[in-house]
């Protein structure tokens, strides 16, 4: 396991560990319940993009230092910087939202506990799966404070709720728990509490021993359906298949059900 030190010069709101092929990305702000501020959104940035380009790694789990793992969003250290561009990111930069920037291409893993707000959530909605501890409080509550969601509830919230079921949280801010989470189809299990991380650690480990190629090809086809719809997504599926059929991870494959043993994959 590697940990990467501080950074004295600016303020250190990410963590950030390897683990074999496990990339760990802690939110780090536990005295302020991880709220988001310009530093933690940047750093949060810079480390899904490492993630993105060391192709040692298969997936990255990300969770929360201390007992909650967001706030949301800290709007008086953002409230005058909300229109210069703190979350513009360019082609070359990973947007933890999915608004902007590269699009990922390899697998997260959320692990979430305590207290989950606004950019909490959102950031949870543009993961691919999410492990709830029960203690779970939620809210989506921007229009409480004048504003509106922007970091995509309006529409991966209502996608996966519905939209009678999504309204009346996004439209009134109010709370719900984790097993109302849960059925709205927010989260993909709830666990017992302080059980999220080891949980969510067993998910990406699992993932993490797929074949990386077929991983990374399937999260293209879903992503493309979930931006594009389910024609553009279909009729592009056969077009992943011929560098899959051909890759070294597929012979292995093959050989280790023949073989009856656990595959090697090389992402290769």
């Amino acid at each position: 396991m590697t940990n990467d030190t501080p950074n004295k010069t600016s303020p250190n709101r990410i963590s950030y560990e390897t683990d074999g092929h496990i990339c760990l990305i802690g939110l780090n702000r536990a005295d302020k319940r991880n709220a988001f501020d310009s530093h933690m959104i940047r750093q949060l940035s810079e480390a899904l993009g490492r993630y993105e380009a060391d192709s040692e790694l298969r997936c990255a789990l990300i969770f929360a230092h201390g007992d909650h793992f967001t706030a949301g969003l800290d709007l008086m250290e953002l409230q005058d910087k909300l229109d210069k561009g703190v979350f513009a990111f360019d082609s070359a930069q990973i947007d933890p939202w999915g608004i902007s920037g590269k699009l990922r291409t390899k697998p997260v893993v959320v692990a979430v506990q305590g207290t989950c707000f606004t950019a909490g959530i959102e950031l949870m909605l543009n993961s691919d799966v999410v492990v709830a501890s029960e203690d779970c409080n939620f809210a989506q509550m921007e229009v409480q404070r004048g504003i509106m969601p922007f970091g995509g509830a309006t529409v991966r919230f209502v996608n996966a709720a519905g939209w009678q079921k999504a309204m009346p949280y996004l439209m009134t801010g109010k709370p719900f728990d984790a097993a109302t989470a849960d059925k709205l189809g927010l989260v993909s299990e709830v666990v017992p509490k302080g059980e999220q991380y080891t949980r969510a650690y067993q998910l990406a480990t699992e993932i993490s021993k797929a074949a990386p190629l077929g991983v990374q090809a399937l999260l293209a086809s879903a992503l493309d359906g979930a931006r594009n719809g389910a024609d553009s997504a279909l009729g592009n599926i056969h077009s992943f298949l011929p560098p899959l059929f051909h890759s070294e991870d597929a012979k292995e494959g093959v050989m280790s059900m023949v073989e009856r043993r656990e595959a090697q994959f090389k992402g290769r």
